[in-house]
């Protein structure tokens, strides 16, 4: 019986650690991530321009789509280090999409890259992380703040729901997007 339960028990702990081991797992952040972007895709990039407060969907140089947003409430000049409300410029890459997300649905921008995290060392800060294209908060605090304040993201780039499926539908992982002042 002994021998019984020990072979169970290793059976098990062999499965969970094989499913642990080959779940899928979101894209690691970089410039690498451009290149699993399908061949097929419409859309070759994501402009924002945060001084006018649009993001514009790019196909072959030509502007397709254009959606009012929301910044950090912190909206002017690149973001220098974690909780200081500013929302990245220069390029980057999505390179994960959640669609269970605390705010609807989201698509996570490869921030930090390289230059980011040196440029936060230099302070001796963290450069945070975790910036995201995304719909509005799920939860009645969250969604009150959003709707008194024009700008009120912790740095993530937030949209309309109903836009936030339209960018879902359109968007790869790999899409670059450049962020402008």
């Amino acid at each position: 019986m002994r021998r019984f339960v020990a072979t169970l028990c290793l059976a098990v702990c062999v499965t969970v650690l094989t499913a642990v081991l080959l779940a899928p797992r979101p894209a690691a952040a970089g410039e690498a991530v451009a290149a699993m972007r399908p061949m097929g895709s419409m859309i070759d990039k994501i402009v924002v321009e945060k001084g006018k407060r649009v993001l514009t969907l790019m196909s072959e140089g030509r502007a397709v789509k254009t959606w009012p947003i929301a910044l950090g409430w912190e909206p002017a000049g690149h973001k220098q280090y974690e909780g200081d409300g500013r929302t990245p410029e220069g390029w980057y890459v999505i390179d994960y999409r959640n669609d269970e997300s605390i705010y609807y649905r989201s698509l996570r921008i490869s921030y930090p890259n390289g230059e980011d995290r040196a440029s936060a060392a230099a302070r001796g800060k963290s450069p945070g992380g975790d910036i995201y294209i995304h719909g509005q908060p799920t939860t009645i605090k969250s969604s009150l703040r959003a709707k008194t304040m024009k700008d009120w993201t912790a740095g993530c780039i937030a949209l309309s729901n109903d836009a936030m499926d339209e960018l879902w539908a359109l968007i790869d992982i790999g899409t670059p997007i450049e962020i402008f002042p």
